[in-house]
């Protein structure tokens, strides 16, 4: 070959690895954006078929099959979108082959028409523990390293505080499922909302960091409870906010004050969502490799060297978990489980999705939270 070809072949192949370098980055990036109060891209987008008094027909798909009780959310024309809470599959009513029927509970917001588009949500509930729930509550602000974090606190008779930290796509109304159950209880809530969340301080880069930072702000609600009279805390995380409170566990100066976790769906291997993330929102498998290293790359250059090593895991915890979890791997907590069985308890929920266990079977999951949290009362 000439040297003007040799030459030529040179910059087309720079420029062709530049360009999937720049690629790359996109698809990393891609994968580092969870909006909370947006469905994760793992979700499927359903059509509705039609609507009766107390049942909805949706498109037929592995979703609507779930068993259990889910939120319905339509697209957000700036009122917030239509809300209702749909409950099992319904056999007894007739429907074409490409659709399934499922009770439907209530219309908490606007209405649903045939042609909706729609897709469900772990969230029964929205708004705030008085307007879901008729809950007293108090908005508070939490001191955290990136300014003030809002948070919900519902007081109650114990010492030993919940403090909640919801997931990916979610926000703080996550913990509206659960609020009735620890009143009933007695336990006082701290439900806070963390950087990058409505309201809250953004990370410096703008992007999530699937717990890796975000556990500092649980570390500032720690320090919050104790100040304010909680001689112990329980963290309870959904997803990467279980992530934030296994790290918190590890990391926190007041670690010692942490009595338990109750981890639903934790991320255990955030390469390996960051990767299913960004293979859901269609990302090429050939670009995936250079998107989880572009990801890597944008994580580390905000993590703390000094937790390269970080404490081993002391703190009795309860995941709540299942194998058809697409986002976050179920084998990893069982594993988890199965190395520290004498401090891990793993309750399994098959036929859930990615932090909706408690969706699937209520009964189940707050019989095994009371059980775990017996000895904290």
């Amino acid at each position: 070959m000439k040297a003007g070809g040799i030459k030529a072949a040179t910059v087309t192949a720079v420029a062709g690895a530049a360009a999937a370098v720049a690629a790359g980055r996109l698809a990393g990036d891609a994968a580092l954006r969870t909006p909370p109060g947006r469905p994760l891209p793992t979700e499927p987008h359903l059509s509705v078929h039609d609507v009766g008094e107390d049942w909805i027909s949706l498109t037929r798909d592995l979703a609507t099959l779930r068993p259990g009780f889910y939120g319905l959310v339509g697209k957000d024309d700036g009122d917030g979108g239509p809300h209702a809470v749909v409950g099992p599959v319904r056999e007894d009513l007739p429907h074409p082959a490409d659709a399934v029927v499922r009770r439907l509970e209530r219309v908490t917001r606007g209405a649903f028409r045939r042609g909706h588009q729609v897709w469900l949500t772990p969230s029964l509930r929205v708004g705030n523990p008085v307007t879901a729930l008729d809950l007293t509550y108090a908005d508070v602000e939490v001191p955290g390293e990136l300014g003030l974090l809002p948070a919900w606190f519902l007081p109650g008779r114990r010492s030993t505080w919940v403090i909640a930290a919801h997931g990916l796509g979610s926000t703080r109304e996550q913990v509206l499922n659960l609020l009735p159950f620890f009143h009933e209880q007695a336990f006082p809530v701290l439900a806070l909302a963390h950087r990058g969340d409505p309201d809250a301080p953004r990370p410096p880069d703008r992007r999530f960091h699937f717990g890796e930072t975000e556990w500092r702000d649980l570390d500032a609600a720690i320090r919050y409870a104790v100040r304010y009279g909680a001689r112990r805390v329980v963290l309870l995380g959904w997803s990467a906010g279980a992530t934030m409170a296994l790290r918190a566990a590890q990391r926190s100066g007041l670690r010692s004050r942490i009595a338990g976790l109750v981890l639903d769906s934790p991320v255990l291997d955030w390469e390996a969502t960051a990767r299913t993330l960004a293979t859901a929102r269609g990302v090429p498998r050939a670009l995936l490799p250079l998107a989880v290293r572009a990801a890597r790359g944008r994580l580390q250059a905000h993590e703390d060297p000094a937790f390269d090593d970080p404490e081993p895991l002391r703190t009795p915890t309860l995941i709540l978990h299942g194998p058809d979890d697409e986002v976050a791997s179920w084998e990893l907590s069982r594993s988890l489980a199965d190395r520290l069985p004498r401090l891990v308890t793993l309750r399994t929920f098959r036929g859930a999705p990615h932090a909706a266990m408690w969706n699937s079977d209520p009964t189940r999951y707050e019989e095994a939270v009371r059980r775990f949290l017996t000895p904290f009362m």
